[in-house]
């Protein structure tokens, strides 16, 4: 990768080097006088920064090839060493935070309630707690991403055999879903294990923090400082309430399109009046036609895909050993990175659009002056990403032809049904960590009980495994950060918001997208969705608008 970050595994920080930087930085807050507090905080700002892109293109490394031994190895130290930086950094906010009337007018309140929400999630006794627990995570990842599925011809990890999810031979669809959860029911006592592992883990950190249980310290490590679980807690009751019918009556006339009594789950793709389309050529296309498609949205867009694709900014296409799923993450100082895994069906538009609209907003925000105000808490930065998926709706043609509307729908539907889905997985990790003495039978029951509230029209068929409630588990956000889900839902609300009003405002729409991903982090999810012009999902008739607007495009 040529031009902004550099290629290979990158060395890992001496730290007997960043320890002593931080003893400067103590003794400058400490003994020097209040002149000299804002160049301390620059250069341990500078430092963070340095720190970050190390450890993110550390796990870029490994996700790239979950079998190089050196990526594994560097990612394992990387673990080892993210709690003593941690501590560092929980030593210095808590100087900064003793001196915040003083330093709040020139780095902003925020930062200080975002530290404050950090003090609260360490301390050095759960060092190696938090170890075990990255350890465990890394275990995850490698043992989903180690699958192999022979079908139809061809040896698949799961990613690239989620292509057929979308297929229009319903039989094939079903055996691509049979040999999906064959295939994890192989390692299923080993799910089970590790997440039982996970969860008693991390209650144990919780209590040893003093918190009463794990759902208290998830929020605070979500820095979730401007609501509460009571909050969610309505916002899920409103989803139930509002957007269950909904998606219910979506599954139901799928089902009635396609001439089944029921949708099944490995009918689920197919939501519109029209098997899925696929796009029309390969990921090099795909891309060319996404710089197109950006530069005619808006020419600030325009000239960041040419960026990526210049720089060699992406990684796109499934591979044997490539980790799942996707993501976008920051290499540099405001650089970003996207990471897919391509498979030839509709969801590589969907995925690229989502980690672009990341990308966008990392690569906007990136002279923020304070390192936490580069990327907002997850709830703020699914917006960004979620809105351009809708907001390039418009040039679907490019992509999929004439299948683009038969893709508009299926995507909109998609949404609609996500949102049960989204606060299903969030309900079920307040049940786990609220009863963290389980089973795994008890956690598969609380699963089922989930997808009779939220997801009515869910049938697996004779797919034994999901059917006694194991379908969360290849749900990587489960394992691997926990109580991130709802920040999916939170921001599709505001995503569908902004959707409405390109209807009848698309250039404002579009300028209201761009200047909320320049704001970055600088503000709360509530503030920076007020500063937008968007009704927080906490609030009474953010869904109901999106709703009626959804039924009258799909006609229902």
């Amino acid at each position: 990768m040529p031009h902004l970050i550099e290629p290979g595994i990158p060395a890992a920080p001496d730290m007997d080097a960043v320890e002593g930087r931080y003893r400067a930085f103590a003794h400058a807050l400490q003994s020097g006088s209040p002149a000299s507090w804002m160049p301390t905080f620059r250069e341990w700002d500078d430092l963070r920064r340095e720190l970050e892109t190390w450890s993110a293109l550390t796990h870029v490394r490994f996700t790239q090839d979950t079998r190089d031994e050196r990526a594994r190895a560097a990612l394992e130290h990387r673990d080892e060493l993210l709690p003593a930086l941690t501590g560092f950094d929980t030593e210095m906010k808590r100087r900064l935070v003793t001196e915040q009337t003083r330093l709040a007018p020139q780095l902003g309140e925020h930062a200080f309630c975002l530290w404050q929400a950090d003090l609260s999630t360490f301390d050095p006794v759960v060092e190696p707690d938090l170890v075990a627990e990255s350890k465990l995570k890394t275990e995850y990842t490698q043992l989903l991403a180690g699958i192999a599925v022979d079908f139809d011809g061809e040896t698949l990890n799961l990613s690239a055999l989620a292509r057929y999810s979308s297929d229009p031979d319903r039989a094939r669809r079903h055996g691509a879903a049979a040999a999906r959860w064959n295939a994890l029911g192989d390692c299923g006592a080993e799910l089970d294990r590790i997440y039982d592992e996970l969860v008693h883990l991390r209650d144990g950190i919780a209590r040893k923090l003093g918190f009463p249980s794990f759902v208290e310290l998830g929020y605070a490590r979500m820095q979730r400082v401007d609501y509460d679980r009571a909050a969610v807690e309505r916002y899920r009751d409103a989803v139930a309430a509002e957007v269950v019918p909904l998606a219910n009556a979506i599954a139901q006339r799928a089902a009635k399109r396609h001439g089944v009594a029921q949708l099944a789950v490995w009918d689920e793709q197919l939501l519109a009046s029209a098997p899925a389309p696929r796009p029309l050529g390969n990921a090099p296309w795909i891309m060319e036609r996404t710089i197109e498609t950006f530069a005619d949205l808006d020419p600030r867009l325009g000239d960041f895909a040419r960026m990526m694709d210049t720089n060699e900014l992406t990684d796109l296409v499934a591979r044997a050993g490539k980790a799942g799923g996707g993501y976008c993450t920051t290499v540099a100082n405001g650089v970003p990175f996207v990471f897919t895994n391509f498979n030839g069906t509709k969801s590589d538009i969907v995925v690229l659009m989502h980690e672009l609209g990341h990308a966008f907003q990392a690569y906007s925000s990136r002279d923020k002056s304070v390192i936490d105000y580069l990327v907002p808490t997850m709830e703020s930065a699914e917006i960004h990403s979620m809105s351009l998926e809708y907001l390039s709706w418009p040039f679907m043609e490019r992509f999929f032809g004439e299948g683009a509307q038969t893709y508009r729908e299926g995507h909109l539907s998609e949404g609609l049904l996500f949102l049960p889905y989204g606060v299903a997985v969030d309900h079920f990790q307040h049940l786990v960590y609220e009863h963290p003495n389980a089973t795994p039978a008890e956690r598969h029951a609380m699963w089922q009980s989930m997808e009779r509230r939220y997801l009515p029209w869910r049938t697996y068929g004779d797919l034994a495994r999901p059917a006694l409630g194991a379908f969360w588990q290849s749900q990587q956000h489960i394992y691997r950060s926990p109580f991130y889900y709802i920040d999916y839902t939170l921001a599709l609300c505001c995503a569908l918001q902004m959707w409405a009003s390109s209807y009848d405002d698309r250039s404002g729409t579009l300028e209201r997208y761009v200047a909320l991903c320049a704001r970055g982090g600088e503000e709360s999810f509530r503030n920076l969705v007020s500063g937008a012009g968007l009704t927080s999902p906490f609030e009474p008739g953010a869904l109901a608008r999106v709703v009626a607007r959804a039924k009258d495009v799909l006609a229902l």
